[in-house]
């Protein structure tokens, strides 16, 4: 528990809330305070994890809803609101990421065309959505999960193309609403230890080593940058991309170690 209490009577909707960041992001709202809609297209795992929730106290339920369909995405709002008597906030955590084929041509349009629709346009569609009941709060604030692979390339074209376009829509959408007193922030986090890593943790010691804070992040580490946004501790935010991913994008590790046996050397002839 984070003995913070900032979403007492905040009525918040999440998706992509089954598990892995989702799930991190429900916990740590309902643990401040707020009742969260945590919704899915797993339904199944989601009711689990709300109800591992509630089992604690706190303030969870569960409907299913894919962000790629514009009717399920009305009716996990419209739930939100009818439950609730109001929507506050909306984490949008849903995605979908196709794995790369060794040649680029070889990608087909359906793999693309899926990986854009959930990632990207699954958040335009539950904007779309949310975004009346957000302005009527007087408190509204959305915040959606991107990615570093917005800012380089870490592999996936279309899942970061979808990345790239949420950075886009997070300023966009972030003008329109601001005078409709709503603020629209967007998380990007490196690496994080998600079931999508499961089996591999070989590929993720090896990837800690990229990392200049020496881990890879948590799922934890991404709720509480999302629960600083989306709170009224960052009342004067909006339109932000904020990267929780341990420096990986600050600082080029490669690049001072392939420098430092030789700066080394020169410095031993030196005599210093």
């Amino acid at each position: 528990m984070t003995g913070l209490n900032r979403f007492a009577g905040h009525r918040i909707l999440v998706t992509g809330a089954a598990r892995g960041i989702g799930a991190a992001v429900a916990r740590r709202l309902t643990e401040e305070g707020g009742r969260v809609l945590l919704t899915d297209r797993d339904l199944p795992e989601a009711g689990r994890t709300a109800a591992g929730l509630r089992n604690q106290g706190l303030a969870a339920e569960a409907f299913a809803c894919d962000v790629a369909d514009r009717d399920s995405v009305e009716a996990a709002v419209d739930h939100a609101v009818a439950s609730f008597g109001g929507l506050d906030v909306l984490v949008n955590c849903a995605a979908h990421c196709t794995p790369d084929l060794p040649l680029f041509e070889d990608q087909p349009d359906d793999a693309w065309a899926l990986d854009l629709d959930v990632t990207l346009t699954g958040v335009h569609r539950c904007c779309r959505a949310a975004l009346p009941h957000l302005a009527a709060s007087g408190r509204g604030a959305i915040v959606s999960i991107g990615s570093v692979n917005a800012e380089a390339d870490f592999g996936n074209h279309a899942y970061s193309a979808a990345k790239a376009g949420l950075v886009s829509l997070t300023r966009t959408l972030a003008g329109h609403a601001a005078a409709r007193g709503v603020r629209v922030n967007l998380v990007e986090p490196g690496t994080v230890r998600t079931s999508a890593w499961e089996g591999r943790d070989d590929e993720v010691d090896a990837l800690t080593a990229l990392y200049p804070l020496g881990r890879v992040g948590e799922p934890a580490d991404v709720a509480a940058a999302v629960a600083f946004l989306a709170s009224r501790d960052a009342a004067w935010i909006t339109g932000t991309t904020l990267r929780v991913d341990g420096g990986l994008t600050a600082v080029h590790g490669g690049f001072h170690a392939a420098l430092r046996p030789h700066r080394e050397a020169r410095r031993a002839s030196e005599g210093r």
